[in-house]
């Protein structure tokens, strides 16, 4: 195989970044886009000068296409997903990979099935400062972990929600608001770095926006390890604020602010150890503006590290192993998230795994 040939499904606002991310990479091509909206199926593939659909049957029926990329509506994921991989089409979609743990486990089940590759977009795992905190922290230089946060302080303006089609911040299509929609990264890292989670206790609320799900959620955590860790998130901190992820050990703490490392002390010091950064002013945790998706998104700016996860997507089909994040590692970060909001419905800790 020289190229994986692509087909993107979705052609919203994210979608720019996938588009780009394959264009650009020397052994991927996009072939065709899909939407069911006939005018952004046809300006997305105006833009990139490929072939346009807008039946998803007629993109999967092509057989010069290897791989399906999905950036639709969350709750459609899954069982877009699982059409690809019955057709023998390797699937990566945008997170989360579902909106409930069966949707999530069937997906991994029937690419497992038809010996396809599945992976989901968790670009910040890609990000300089999220691989050099992972780093120390398989190195243990953190020492005893015994306390990971997760901060996630956007903003979003009602019309955000408003422009979706009425997906965006429904249990249907959103599979919830905040935590899962924007939180879901950060969260992902806190897991990723810290390791599993034994217990939630959450809350969730509607604060800011005419949504049916969450704008704000909090939780505490305890870590199979016995440390503990807590998690902010909202789209309603004007003016857009910050993200941040804190790991400390009794070695070493370190501190990611909106991709940049802000805090990196140890006991263990070494030569080739990062510089701590200013955190650049006026930038958003989003990086595109604290209302992302009011006005369509430069690809070239967002879609760096989308381009880094896609080109190990290819590489893992080339090379016949499993993507960095392929779907059981993207299924974490989503059962914390739906933990969180078993807890606030039922004001109780809950227990993991669900």
């Amino acid at each position: 195989m020289k190229k994986v040939r692509f087909g993107l499904v979705g052609c919203g606002f994210i979608s720019p970044n996938h588009a780009w991310s394959i264009s650009v990479l020397e052994d991927a091509e996009l072939v065709a886009v899909m939407d069911i909206k006939e005018k952004a199926a046809r300006k997305m593939g105006e833009r990139f000068k490929v072939d346009w659909y807008t039946d998803y049957d007629s993109l999967l029926k092509r057989k010069d296409i290897d791989a399906i990329a999905i950036a639709t509506p969350s709750g459609l994921h899954a069982e877009l997903g699982i059409k690809a991989a019955q057709m023998g089409k390797h699937v990566i979609v945008e997170k989360p990979i579902a909106t409930t743990l069966e949707q999530a486990n069937s997906l991994i089940v029937e690419c497992k099935k038809r010996k396809v590759k599945l992976a989901a977009i968790f670009q910040e795992r890609f990000n300089a400062a999220s691989q050099q905190l992972k780093k120390a922290a398989d190195e243990g230089r953190f020492g005893v972990k015994f306390l990971g946060s997760a901060y996630m302080k956007w903003y979003r303006l009602q019309e955000y929600y408003d422009a979706s089609d009425g997906w965006r911040g429904t249990w249907k299509y959103d599979g919830g608001g905040s935590l899962i929609n924007q939180s879901i990264h950060t969260i992902d890292q806190l897991q990723w770095i810290m390791g599993p989670v034994r217990r939630v206790h959450g809350r969730i609320a509607v604060r800011a926006h005419r949504i049916e799900t969450e704008d704000v959620g909090v939780a505490t955590l305890e870590f199979e390890n016995g440390a503990f860790g807590v998690i902010e998130g909202t789209t309603s901190a004007y003016p857009g604020l910050f993200t941040r992820l804190e790991i400390c050990g009794d070695k070493g703490a370190a501190v990611i602010e909106n991709r940049v490392i802000k805090t990196w002390k140890f006991v263990e010091k070494r030569e080739d150890d990062p510089k701590e950064q200013k955190v650049p002013e006026g930038e958003t945790s989003a990086g595109h503006g604290s209302n992302i998706g009011l006005v369509e998104i430069d690809p070239i700016k967002g879609g760096i590290l989308h381009k880094a996860q896609y080109d190990d997507f290819v590489r893992a089909i080339k090379e016949d192993r499993k993507p960095l994040v392929d779907g059981m590692e993207a299924k974490k970060a989503l059962e914390i998230i739906l933990a969180i909001y078993r807890s606030a419905q039922e004001k109780r800790e809950i227990d993991l795994p669900l």
